[in-house]
């Protein structure tokens, strides 16, 4: 009888709406790396595909599972994650620019993405068992330290972008729980006395990025991107230039256009119209998670969530705000459109763990 139950209360259209933005990410994928030469690059497509694949399946049986008893077993998961992201820092395999961000497995997969979806299970497990003590700050001081230790093991590898997506689920889940506005003007004010002490302790190419932002003159190198981002933008008009034949994407003048400029692919080739349709499924997609979260049976399943949906939200925002000159650049991607299997795979574990919510959730009476 649950078996039936779950898959009637499942959420089709949400779901639908995923699948949309994954198959139109690996078409994206396609054109901005034809004729490629670089066998890494060569492979992007098939293995975004095989991870789409083991992304629904997992998503699917993610559904099924009790998000309750993740829940239950959130000491170890949290052990789990902290322990994967030290092995990273000590072990890690070395990417571009020197980051060790991978582990090599057989095939080489990112942990910081599965540390979101960790986080965002204990983290909520870990308020929902102190929600009404949630007014004293000692108690938020105490989430503080539950997400800065594997956010600090991220800092190290150095991976700046993944870091602050863990603060902001913090942030999101903390409020969702009922943070009280004291607290909130409290730690505004720690954060503004904290930034100048930050920005001198940031890696140089961390500082450079958020300084050519600032000023494109002092680093004419660093600024092409963007100046061919916001080109490719401008030029693909209200319809774009037609899939797979925009010259700025033809031409190679956009670097790394199937990660972090994937989406000055999307409006260079289909448009102001094209963007925005994406960035329509996006809402349906946040819209459909925030329904689950206010639907939710218990505080755990509400913050859940509406982690998931802060996760998707700030990188969304984060990605396209880049590509418009907007924001720094962070090289965090375009969830499911843009090139990465362990990004995809585990943003798919975030949608079937709010699945899991929604078809758990509390009967409405009407």
């Amino acid at each position: 009888m649950e078996s039936v139950s779950v898959w009637r209360r499942f959420d089709y259209i949400l779901f639908a709406a995923t699948l949309v933005l994954v198959v139109f990410g690996i078409l994206m994928i396609a054109s901005a790396t034809q004729d490629a030469i670089d066998d890494d690059i060569i492979r992007r497509v098939p293995d975004q595909i095989n991870f789409a694949i083991i992304g629904v399946i997992v998503a699917i049986i993610m559904a099924t599972i009790d998000y309750r008893l993740l829940g239950s077993l959130s000491p170890w998961l949290y052990a789990g994650i902290v322990a994967i992201l030290a092995v990273v820092v000590a072990f890690g395999v070395e990417g571009a620019g020197g980051a060790k961000r991978w582990l090599n497995i057989g095939i080489r997969i990112q942990p910081s993405e599965i540390g979101k979806i960790i986080l965002i299970i204990t983290l909520s497990q870990y308020i929902a068992e102190r929600y009404l003590d949630l007014g004293k700050l000692s108690t938020v001081f105490r989430t503080i330290i539950h997400v800065a230790i594997p956010a600090a093991l991220i800092l190290f590898q150095p991976d700046l972008g993944t870091t602050l997506v863990f603060l902001f689920i913090w942030a999101v889940i903390v409020w969702s729980a009922g943070l009280r506005l004291r607290h909130i003007a409290f730690f505004l004010l720690a954060l503004m006395v904290a930034l100048p002490i930050i920005f001198p302790l940031m890696r140089p190419y961390q500082r450079a990025r958020i300084e050519t932002f600032i000023n494109p003159d002092l680093d004419p190198d660093g600024a092409y991107n963007i100046n061919q981002a916001r080109i490719s933008i401008g030029s693909g008009g209200l319809l774009g230039k037609g899939y797979a034949v925009g010259p700025q994407n033809t031409g190679r003048f956009l670097r790394v256009r199937h990660t972090d400029f994937i989406f000055s692919v999307i409006a260079h080739e289909f448009g102001m119209v094209g963007g925005i349709a994406v960035l329509a499924m996006f809402a349906l997609v946040l819209s459909r998670i925030l329904k689950g979260a206010r639907e939710a049976s218990d505080p755990l399943g509400s913050m859940i969530c509406y982690g998931v949906a802060a996760m998707i939200f700030f990188q969304t925002t984060v990605s396209i705000g880049m590509n418009l000159n907007l924001m720094p650049v962070t090289g965090l991607t375009l969830p499911f459109v843009s090139s990465g299997g362990t990004s995809l795979l585990f943003t798919m574990v975030g949608i079937g763990l709010v699945e899991s919510v929604i078809v758990r959730r509390r009967r409405i009476i009407i």
